[in-house]
């Protein structure tokens, strides 16, 4: 009897184990470009180009140069060490991540700041004993993007305080290998895979992204850079006066492109006005928002550096691309002067365009035919599919499109990286439907509903309609509408999650940690400076204290904390499993135990009156 419970029991706990074993062990993560993407039927054209963008998008390339812009130097730290650590998953293998941080009080705005950020990362590349990227660039044999990041992130909170204000750190739900271990990608490291598309094209030339959102262009991706600038925008044909109206184009910065391809930029106006002002251009062909996104030539990027070298030595000055250097490039000096007088004095607006206008002879003087190639759109499709992370709601509701059985959601767990729904994951009695997405997770008994989980552990689960990222607790229930993100609870009673919450871990350097609340549906920018729902802190007094902090040596004890209560996770788990299978061995047994023991009982009494 011994010997039939010790081998039922050593077979019941490796058939559980193995069956348990939803897919392959999380280590190591196979490659973004080896996971096969869904069958679905592609015969439509736009079905097909999307498809073929999201694959050359998982594709292992990358641009030559990855420059990004932080907040702090910390935080430039702790980017500079991740991404050499993702070379080959997120980057190219062979590509030279160079993190930087935007040291200028006030902020230098997004044009001040991509020629500051590439200033400094020019120097930190010749320090690191790369080579001068400029030079590099004027040669054309390397392509640069770059990447802003910097931000408070209020319309996000509580994420990024969870992250130690390291805003593009916020976790998407899916593994990627850094390091040699599975960890969730993030929001950062998502962008830089997607636009990395655009590399191969891009020789000679500085591309430069925001840090908080993906697009899947509906055409084509490969394309011919013909202009000094270009912008990515959603292009279509020249509206009625009643369809500008009808789309609140008057809401949006826009991009207008005549049949020669040239363009031209206005903002925030009707169509009257837009009209008026977009004369020099010509025919209209097509008009579309823009995406913000663009690249410059080696040239164009070394004429402005030269214009603003004063700027930049003093770090002085706060200017943005689209009304300090787009209009006042392609637009007439009147029709420049008409739209920023709602922000500055047309006395300022006259002298900002005539220094503009002074560049513009320089760049002439370079290239006498720049202003045939001045300013160009890139398109990336009116159909294109563009996800959003930059606030909570939208956070929310693009995460949880990863359950659904539409193509948009197939295409973004194939662009995040997922084999399947369920992948790298051990479910020890729990329950889960063919909705839910869980990657990498550990669990018990209970159910998982409606829901997308990344990296959870727990001894008992009951997760419905939520979202749960690097959770580890004895017990969590989560109601319909909740988000728990970056937790570690060790209590009997474990985390209680009610609908619509967002419920947030925030870390300090000394290892503690307080949680931070929200709703789902609200825009936590309007209470960023408010305590509101019992928060021990408002979010802006997170955003105080995690100014300075360290935010590598915080997620090495934030993961040390974890891996710890992962370890006590499983055991309890597995001590339990083994509990359950000893039981369910014995009481299989008893019927043959009873059955063996009146058998012998026969066969003795037969022995005895023999």
């Amino acid at each position: 009897l011994s010997l039939s419970l010790s081998l039922s029991l050593s077979l019941s706990l490796s058939l559980s184990r193995i069956v348990s074993l939803v897919s392959p062990a999380p280590h190591p993560t196979p490659p973004l470009s080896k996971m096969a993407n869904p069958t679905l039927n592609r015969k439509n054209t736009l079905s097909a180009l999307l498809w073929e963008n999201v694959q050359a998008m998982n594709d292992e390339s990358g641009f030559d140069v990855v420059i990004v812009c932080c907040g702090t130097q910390t935080q430039a730290d702790y980017w500079q060490s991740r991404l050499e650590m993702g070379k080959g998953v997120v980057l190219g293998e062979g590509s030279q991540p160079l993190a930087v941080c935007e040291d200028w009080d006030g902020g230098a705005g997004n044009a001040l700041g991509t020629l500051y950020a590439f200033q400094k990362a020019r120097k930190l590349a010749l320090e690191l004993g790369n080579g001068d990227i400029l030079a590099k660039l004027q040669e054309g044999s390397i392509s640069v993007g770059m990447y802003h990041t910097a931000g408070k992130g209020t319309r996000l909170a509580p994420l990024p305080g969870s992250e130690n204000n390291n805003k593009p750190g916020v976790k998407l739900p899916a593994s990627i290998d850094i390091g040699g271990r599975p960890r969730a990608i993030t929001i950062l490291e998502a962008v830089v895979k997607q636009t990395s598309v655009y590399a191969e094209f891009r020789k000679g030339r500085l591309s430069v992204f925001w840090g908080d959102q993906v697009f899947i262009p509906s055409v084509p991706i490969p394309y011919e850079p013909n202009y000094h600038i270009d912008i990515l925008c959603k292009l279509g044909p020249m509206p009625t006066a009643e369809e500008w109206e009808e789309g609140g184009l008057d809401k949006y910065g826009l991009i207008a492109v005549n049949p020669l391809g040239q363009a031209a930029q206005v903002d925030k106006v009707d169509f009257d006005t837009a009209t008026e002002l977009l004369q020099d251009l010509g025919e209209i062909d097509m008009v579309g928002t823009s995406l913000g996104s663009f690249s410059v030539s080696s040239l164009m990027l070394d004429v402005l550096l030269e214009e603003f070298k004063d700027n930049l030595a003093k770090k002085s000055g706060k200017f943005d691309t689209d009304p300090h250097l787009w209009m006042p490039m392609t637009l007439p000096e009147a029709g420049y002067e008409h739209i920023m007088s709602r922000k500055i004095s047309p006395h300022r607006a006259r002298a900002h365009y005539s220094r503009i206008q002074a560049m513009m002879d320089n760049l002439k003087a370079r290239d006498p035919e720049c202003m045939d190639r001045l300013f160009g759109a890139v398109n990336v499709g009116k159909d294109s599919i563009w996800w959003d992370y930059g606030q909570l709601k939208l956070y929310y509701r693009n995460m949880m499109l990863l359950r659904d059985d539409t193509e948009e959601a197939s295409l973004a767990r194939s662009f995040l990286g997922m084999p399947g729904r369920t992948h790298g994951s051990e479910l020890f009695g729990t329950s889960m439907d063919g909705r839910s997405v869980v990657q990498g997770c550990s669990l018990g008994a209970g159910r998982v509903s409606n829901s997308v989980l990344c990296n959870v552990h727990a001894a008992e689960i009951d997760a419905d309609g939520c979202i749960l990222v690097n959770i580890t607790a004895k017990k969590i229930t989560a109601r319909p509408g909740s988000l728990v993100y970056n937790v570690v609870d060790d209590t009997t009673e474990g985390i209680i999650a009610d609908e619509n919450v967002a419920l947030a871990g925030v870390w300090r350097e000394d290892g503690s940690d307080v949680k931070m609340k929200a709703y789902t549906s609200i825009d936590t920018g309007k209470l960023w400076e408010q305590r509101e729902f019992d928060n021990p802190h408002t979010f802006k007094e997170v955003y105080d204290m995690n100014r300075e902090t360290d935010v590598a040596a915080i997620e090495r004890r934030r993961l040390t904390r974890q891996h710890a209560a992962q370890r006590e996770v499983l055991s309890s788990v597995e001590t339990k499993t083994r509990d359950d299978s000893v039981q369910s061995v014995i009481l299989r047994s008893i019927p043959s135990f009873l059955l063996g023991g009146a058998v012998g009982a026969l066969a003795f009494m037969y022995m005895r009156r023999k």
